[in-house]
């Protein structure tokens, strides 16, 4: 009987529509198509299987998971944390997850090039900030010196990676071939 069940829940798609299976008729294993019932199916059944489905990588879609064991009590502290900015808490931790692998250099010379690369940034944006400040005969400002600051800190593993690229693909600072 759970068996019999099973199968009248469970719908079958018969030219492009989903019908449900029919167990009125005296086998009860027939296929229901608009009004007209069969025996058996005259022609193919399309494959439904998951397993296919899974096997098959679909660029783009998100296929993989990430599991980790945590207590009752960070899990209280995590749910908070992602209600708090308002998201779900699977894209709260994958939107975390992400920023932390992309944020972070791959390795010491990523960091050190990074480090270099804000230096140069600022220095030239302060000589420039304030050779124009002293031209219009006013001040470099504090609120100039900590927006160049900041704007260097947040380009600057970017401009690494950019700069480390150009140099693995052989290519100087103006893009040409060394």
């Amino acid at each position: 009987m759970l068996r019999v069940n099973m199968l009248a829940e469970r719908s079958l798609r018969f030219g492009g529509v989903k019908q449900p299976l029919d167990l009125k008729s005296p086998s009860g294993a027939c296929w229901k198509t608009g009004g007209l019932s069969m025996e058996t199916p005259h022609g193919p059944i399309p494959a439904t299987s998951s397993a296919s489905e899974s096997a098959q990588e679909k660029p783009g879609f998100r296929t993989k998971t990430i599991a980790t064991r945590i207590t009752p009590d960070e899990l209280r502290e995590v749910e908070a944390a992602a209600e708090k900015s308002g998201k779900t808490l699977a894209v709260w931790l994958r939107e975390l997850a992400l920023k932390a692998a992309r944020e972070r250099p791959a390795d010491p010379t990523e960091l050190l090039l990074s480090e270099i690369s804000a230096l140069r940034f600022m220095l030239l944006n302060l000589f420039h900030a304030a050779a124009s400040a002293k031209t219009e005969g006013t001040y470099l400002r504090p609120e100039s010196v900590i927006k160049i600051r900041d704007t260097a800190e947040g380009r600057k593993l970017a401009d690494a990676r950019k700069l480390l690229a150009a140099f693995l693909a052989g290519e100087d600072e103006t893009g040409g071939q060394k």
